[in-house]
């Protein structure tokens, strides 16, 4: 236990966090995004709505979302020890300089998407897990909260706004990852570059598709 927290109050250590973390994230958006598809179900919301019956009431979800939220959470922590460290490692009289002397502007653009990503998700259980969760019997159909929701324009556009700011943050953290853990080489190029784009611009699109689609079906 000693040797994990020794390896995680290093610089490595953190970034092999963040890596894995993000991994873990990136899989659960694999999950959440076939099940938002059954949106575009022609039946009335029926498949969705079973679909999230079943993600409310199986135990083994319900247990799979406390790992969840702690990835998250230590995805979130450490991100933001990572960017108070780099930041205060540059003194205040060195400002004048070129921020690109110390980091690319994709790095330091992280913090920022990465904090109006969160801003989006306390929104965003709020407004369909914790009622989903908890005040099921008094909404027994999600479609039609997610719906409702999803055709509200200023809520369609956050959302909009949201994942394509994680499409950049997942364009990013998919390089930085893979070069932690020492695979970004030029024989697996190929197959990273696909499995990134797969996660920064595919996921992200079929997610922007859904306020898209009941703005113009409302």
């Amino acid at each position: 236990m000693g040797m994990l927290a020794t390896l995680y109050r290093s610089s490595v250590g953190k970034k092999i966090v963040m890596g894995l973390t993000g991994l873990f994230l990136c899989s659960f958006l694999v999950i959440h995004v076939s099940g938002n598809l059954l949106l575009f179900a022609n039946d009335n919301g029926a498949s969705f709505d079973a679909f999230a019956e079943f993600m409310a009431t199986n135990v083994l979800i319900r247990t799979l979302e406390i790992v969840l939220f702690a990835g998250f959470i230590g995805h979130i922590l450490t991100g933001f020890i990572v960017w108070f460290r780099n930041r205060s490692a540059r003194p205040q009289k060195y400002a004048a300089n070129a921020a690109g002397d110390n980091s690319t502007w994709v790095s330091r653009a992280m913090f920022l998407t990465g904090s109006i990503i969160f801003f989006f998700l306390v929104i965003h259980v709020r407004t369909f897990w914790f009622v989903s969760r908890f005040q099921h019997e008094e909404n027994p159909s999600m479609y039609e909260i997610v719906r409702a929701s999803l055709a509200d324009p200023a809520y369609a556009a956050l959302y909009v706004v949201a994942v394509a700011l994680l499409g950049f943050h997942l364009r990013h953290g998919f390089q930085s990852a893979f070069q932690t853990f020492g695979l970004k080489h030029q024989k697996y190029a190929p197959f990273i570059h696909l499995l990134a784009m797969i996660f920064w611009l595919l996921i992200p699109l079929a997610f922007a598709s859904m306020p898209i689609y009941f703005l113009m079906n409302p």
